[in-house]
């Protein structure tokens, strides 16, 4: 009997940096076995129509039971869990393609946002709990991270049905943040353990748990 798959697909490095903690998140976790699954590496070009292209082929090539997306979010300082992806595309730098749209929609025929699948507070309390510095998000950005996290999940909500997904932002690593004065970082050791807890969290939860965790402001 084939184990089942969790797709977990990151991106190549971008904006001058030669390095991307998402990339290297996903090769850590390149073939584990976490909670009955196996772990499936998609490593995404950090262009807007490669990126969604390919996270398609991966999808239908792998037929995962779960979809996480993993991006670099430079400046941030815990694991954040993105709730909502937007049909907005407003590229404050080029792709590295040298593509940079401005208030475009990732998909002219579909909804103006979609909510994660994934049952991000139970991820959450669980990362916690291990002591990985992690937090819900309520924006995933609007660049080539925003535009992979919508396109998944109109993929899962118009030809996949059944498949849970979502994504996650994590801060740089520490090399990085060596470049940049004042920026928090994590360490790969940190970052892969987050994002197993949170995989592994995903897994033993159909349905999200109820905590009180929206913003006020």
């Amino acid at each position: 009997m084939k184990t089942p798959v969790v797709l977990l697909f990151g991106f190549e490095p971008f904006g001058g940096e030669d390095i991307n903690p998402a990339q290297e998140v996903v090769r850590e976790l390149a073939g584990e076995r976490i909670a009955g699954h196996r772990v499936v590496p998609a490593e995404l070009p950090v262009t807007f129509d490669g990126a969604i292209s390919a996270l398609a082929d991966a999808i239908a090539r792998e037929n995962p039971n779960l979809v996480i997306g993993i991006g670099q979010a430079g400046g941030r300082a815990s694991i954040s869990l993105e709730r909502v992806a937007i049909n907005l595309i407003d590229a404050r730098i080029p792709d590295n393609s040298g593509v940079q749209p401005v208030d475009t929609m990732v998909n002219d025929g579909a909804p103006a946002a979609y909510f994660s699948t994934l049952p991000v507070k139970a991820m959450l309390t669980a990362m916690q709990s291990s002591g990985v510095p992690s937090e819900l998000s309520f924006s995933a950005g609007s660049y080539v991270c925003n535009a992979a996290f919508f396109a998944l999940m109109h993929l899962l909500a118009t030809r996949h049905h059944g498949i849970r997904g979502g994504f996650i932002h994590i801060p740089y690593l520490p090399r990085q943040a060596a470049a940049h004065p004042n920026a928090p970082s994590m360490e790969i050791g940190t970052l892969s353990k987050g994002i197993g807890i949170a995989i592994e969290a995903a897994l033993q939860h159909d349905e999200d748990i109820a905590l009180p965790l929206g913003q006020t402001h």
